[in-house]
C-alpha cells in the first residue's frame, strides 16, 4: 500500500507492506540516526517524535504514520548550526560510542518542548527509557540540563 509522510519538513511517498516498521521505512528513505536496538521499544534507541508525541519507531507500523509529521535526529541542527542539544551533548562530552545518541536526543527534545525548566530528577526519570551501553548517563542529564538553561549534576 501507498503512504505518505513528512519527515524533518520533507514529503516522502513510499510503498510498504501492512506489517512493516515506520523504523524501517525510514530508514529505506535515508534516515540512518534511527537505530534499531532492541526491537521491542525498550531500548530508546529508536526514538522518533510523531505528531509531538514521542514513539518508538519499531512498534510502530508505517501505515500508522500515514499523514503525519515526523522528526528524527537528522531534523534537529546541522553541522553549520547545532540544536541546543546537540551543541550541550559537544560541550558535555557526551557522545561515546554514540548508538544511543540520536534516540536520547529525541526523547530530550520531546521531553524539554513539553518541561523546559526541569530538574536533573526529572531528566534521569524520563531517561529511564533510554539505554546507554556506554554508561554516559551523568554526562547525558548534564547536557539535557545545560540545554534547559538549568543547572545539572556536577561531575
Amino acid at each position: 500500500m501507498m503512504v505518505r509522510f513528512r519527515v524533518n519538513g520533507r514529503d516522502f511517498r513510499l510503498e510498504v507492506r501492512g506489517n512493516e516498521r515506520l523504523l524501517d521505512s525510514l530508514r529505506k528513505v535515508g534516515m540512518k540516526s534511527v537505530k534499531e536496538g532492541c526491537s521491542v521499544g525498550d531500548c530508546g534507541s529508536c526514538n522518533i517524535i510523531v505528531n509531538g508525541r514521542l514513539v518508538s519507531s519499531c512498534m510502530m507500523l508505517t501505515v500508522q504514520a500515514r499523514e503525519s509529521e515526523i522528526a528524527t535526529c537528522e531534523g534537529l541542527g546541522s553541522e553549520e548550526k547545532l540544536h541546543p542539544l546537540q551543541k550541550a551533548f559537544v560541550d558535555s562530552s557526551v557522545p561515546q560510542c554514540g548508538y544511543c545518541i540520536p534516540g536520547v536526543l529525541m526523547t530530550a527534545k520531546y521531553f524539554l518542548d513539553n518541561h523546559p525548566k526541569p530538574n536533573a530528577e526529572e531528566v534521569r526519570d524520563v531517561l529511564a527509557g533510554n539505554i546507554c551501553r556506554c554508561g554516559a548517563y551523568t554526562k547525558i542529564t548534564q547536557a539535557i540540563m545545560a540545554a534547559s538553561g538549568q543547572p545539572g549534576p556536577e561531575l
